[in-house]
């Protein structure tokens, strides 16, 4: 029996080491996971479900790597805007980001494809191509752009505000001066519903609003909420005409200096903040519709109403088709017709 007892001693040491990293598979060696301080920066508030989402993956790590791996948030921008924060994750100086897949567009084209106007019914739908091969193939191209691509978190369905008028029809929108991300989808987008939209970062949208530089501008309500933006406009009409993904990315130079254990923990951890951040955002758009009813004068916009602007931006979505390439977007058309003769 004495035998033995090496054999159980390791074992329980092996199992130790297990427990210690959060039981994440695969993981049971502590010596592998060094102690690292790394950084995650965004554009958003941290109470906004991408902030939450920011710290669930935070509290993750930690947990995972028994406390040696800390990530330290940098939220509302203070970093730079999402164009620097891209730019420093591919160059290696910001471990983590999260932005827009029209901003993600800029390094690789077939992002756009998430941005095609009217191109989802639902979150549901998003999710499953997000999570399919489409959209797992283009997060894995990204190493060749020096970034790791770890899932596509939730924005949601953006709506449009704006300080002159309720927008219940196409004639509505024309003449507003309407912020747009710097995307040419966005941009080709609102010049062809007759805004005038203007390219600015996020952390330069309330300014501008309060100013009346701009008329309004297009976000997610939970984005509208958190950034406060009731306090410098009118009006909020939820229009719903593009869905917004955020990619979750992290510096490939970061990432390859990484044991395989501590990558692991990285992905676990940003599943499982992906998982929580796309519930975060369901349970906040019905929520944030309901206190911006209390702030801002809302609308519905008809379905007759959505019809017409799907008709009216159909050119839009054929120049984009041809610049996104026609094998993706068919691919993408494809898996949503399967997914809706399913229901």
């Amino acid at each position: 029996m004495a035998a033995y007892r090496p054999v159980r001693r390791a074992l329980l040491s092996l199992l130790g080491a297990a427990a210690l990293l959060g039981a994440t598979p695969g993981l049971v060696h502590a010596q592998d996971i060094k102690e690292r301080n790394l950084r995650f920066a965004f554009s958003l508030a941290k109470d906004h479900p991408l902030g939450q989402g920011a710290q669930k993956f935070a509290d993750a790590v930690a947990s995972k790597s028994g406390g040696k791996m800390k990530v330290t948030l940098f939220p509302n921008a203070v970093l730079g805007g999402d164009p620097q924060n891209l730019a420093a994750v591919r160059g290696g100086t910001l471990d983590f980001t999260s932005m827009a897949t029209g901003l993600i567009a800029s390094i690789d084209k077939r992002f756009m494809v998430f941005d095609l106007p009217f191109l989802f019914n639902n979150a549901q739908e998003a999710y499953a191509i997000a999570d399919g091969p489409v959209g797992t193939q283009m997060l894995d191209d990204l190493a060749k752009h020096g970034a790791i691509g770890l899932g596509i978190w939730d924005l949601g369905f953006r709506h449009m505000t704006n300080s002159r008028r309720p927008i219940t029809k196409f004639e509505d929108v024309q003449g507003l001066k309407i912020r747009v991300i710097a995307s040419p989808i966005f941009i080709d987008l609102f010049n062809t519903l007759g805004a005038n939209p203007l390219p600015m970062t996020f952390g330069e949208v309330y300014g501008a609003l309060e100013s009346r530089a701009i008329d309004g501008q297009d976000n997610p309500v939970a984005v509208i909420e958190s950034a406060k933006f009731a306090e410098v406009q009118k009006y909020l009409s939820l229009t719903r005409h593009v869905y917004t993904g955020m990619p979750f990315l992290m510096s490939k130079k970061t990432w390859d200096g990484m044991s395989e254990g501590e990558r692991a923990i990285i992905r676990a951890a940003a599943d499982e903040a992906k998982q929580e951040e796309r519930k975060l955002t369901q349970q906040k758009e019905s929520q944030a519709v309901e206190g911006l009813k209390k702030l801002m004068q809302v609308n519905e916009v008809s379905a007759q109403e959505v019809a017409r602007l799907r008709q009216k931006v159909q050119g839009v979505t054929a120049k984009f088709t041809a610049e996104i390439g026609e094998g993706v977007v068919q691919q993408v058309n494809a898996e949503l017709t399967r997914l809706r003769a399913a229901k």
